[in-house]
């Protein structure tokens, strides 16, 4: 399994969104601080969920920040989030 497939599972158990996305951005930073020639190690994240709602953005980021704690430990070095309420989140199309 994918550094990105084991995001995507965290995010889903932990957050029920109702839209995540997972995206790989290790290729932009090669040469940056923590970046590793396999990649794997900078990803954006966009998260709509409910559990999301009543919670300031700092709490937001920390609580993915917390779910995802062992990638952290296994190498992820960057997350870069957007992480809304469904509320929140601009109508598709």
């Amino acid at each position: 399994m994918t550094r990105a497939e084991r995001i995507r599972a965290t995010v889903e158990t932990r957050f029920a969104p109702a839209i995540v996305e997972v995206i790989d951005d290790s290729h932009r930073h090669a040469g940056h601080a923590g970046a590793r020639p396999e990649g794997e190690t900078h990803y954006r994240l966009r998260i709509v969920s409910p559990v999301f709602a009543g919670m300031n953005r700092v709490a937001r980021s920390r609580a993915v920040h917390e779910a995802l704690a062992p990638e952290f430990a296994a190498g992820l070095h960057a997350l870069s989030l957007a992480l809304l309420t469904p509320e929140e989140a601009p109508p598709a199309g």
